[in-house]
């Protein structure tokens, strides 16, 4: 790394989990990054929208965490909101969709339906449905049971987040479209994604840029030293592709 200023990267949650996730990087960067974790509105610290589905207020509230001298990783939820603020904030140096497409529901992956019924099940029992949702989505990881143990140390038992914020991530996921805005991007856009990520569609792992192997939606968890040295490898060139040697396992 040249250890540039430019190479920064800001690093986005997804739906209930916040930003102490990305300490699960620690320790496998390489020297000359800047890395910064904000939380989205309503997640630790950082007050809650008065208004939490609405993207003009959260582009407000986020303008200052999301300089475009940096590349936007967005994990999950976070990739789907980054990709909607391209278009309400400064152009960001690259976009990075971390176990997201240009959206959510997929009738080979969550289709509509099961996001309606995981929606109704959050209204009956939001701390619940949190805790299940949590399970579900490391079942692609190469040992789940490992994934739980590791994501709890991280984050507790609990979401994080208020459930007005959770709701409305919820709605997000459902309606969020961003493939108009991605069509014509304003800027390199990289698409990474474990290859048994379970809450992905087959055809949508199929035309990432990058598959992690031996992991599933979470490869911040199972696979931290692959996916630092992917992140790197953005940070130091946006605009190249990426090229298969990130996939060595750094020494």
């Amino acid at each position: 790394m040249s250890g540039s200023a430019m190479n920064r990267l800001v690093l986005l949650s997804g739906w209930g989990c916040d930003a102490r996730l990305w300490q699960a990087l620690n320790g496998h960067w390489p020297s000359g990054l800047e890395i910064t974790t904000p939380n989205w509105p309503g997640y630790g610290q950082h007050e809650a929208l008065d208004d939490p589905a609405s993207l003009d207020a959260l582009a407000e509230a986020m303008a200052s965490e999301l300089p475009s001298d940096a590349v936007w990783v967005g994990w999950s939820l976070g990739g789907l909101l980054a990709g909607a603020l391209l278009d309400r904030l400064p152009t960001p140096r690259a976009l990075v969709l971390l176990g997201m497409d240009e959206r959510f529901p997929h009738p080979e992956g969550v289709s509509e339906a099961a996001l309606a019924t995981f929606r109704k099940s959050f209204r009956r029992d939001p701390a619940g449905t949190h805790a299940h949702f949590l399970r579900w989505q490391l079942g692609g990881e190469p040992s789940p049971r490992a994934a739980h143990q590791r994501l709890t140390a991280l984050l507790g038992d609990t979401a994080g987040a208020d459930t007005a914020t959770l709701a409305a991530g919820l709605a997000q996921l459902a309606e969020i479209d961003n493939a108009e805005r991605l069509k014509a991007p304003p800027c390199p856009v990289h698409r990474l994604a474990g290859e048994a990520d379970p809450l992905l569609a087959p055809a949508v792992r199929e035309r990432t840029d990058l598959r992690l192997p031996e992991a599933g939606h979470c490869p911040l968890i199972s696979q931290p030293k692959r996916l630092a040295s992917a992140l790197a490898a953005i940070a130091e060139a946006p605009g190249r592709p990426l090229a298969e040697k990130v996939l060595e396992p750094m020494p």
